[in-house]
């Protein structure tokens, strides 16, 4: 199973970014998926979340901010970032849960800064 996840880059404070993630491989669908970013001395943490049915999860530091979309059936997860921080620059990576298993992307670099 492959993550694949698209849309980072560099933008100035207060813009927007759509990050796309899709999943290719044997796997049926996924229970959960999610957005996760790291950045440089810290460790990872979550930043959106989606389960089965539509359920949404976020991190306080983007509540408001980001909007995470997606169909765990048809493994794809978005994530709508505004009004962006320069405390948000990051790698972001995909994730995507089924059973006991955990699968994840190679990340894409978002960089906000003027």
């Amino acid at each position: 199973v492959q993550l694949v996840e698209s849309g980072g880059g560099l933008v100035q404070p207060g813009g927007s970014l759509r990050l796309s993630c899709a999943a290719s491989g044997m796997i049926f669908s996924f229970h959960a998926m999610g957005w996760y970013r790291q950045a440089p001395g810290k460790q990872r943490e979550l930043v959106a979340s989606i389960i089965k049915g539509g359920r949404t999860n976020y991190a306080d530091s983007v509540k408001g901010r980001f909007t995470i979309s997606g169909d765990t059936a048809k493994r794809t997860v978005y994530l709508e970032m505004n009004s962006l921080k320069p405390e948000d620059t990051a790698v972001y990576y995909c994730n995507g849960k089924v059973d006991l298993l955990e699968y994840w992307g190679q990340g894409t670099q978002v960089a906000v800064s003027s």
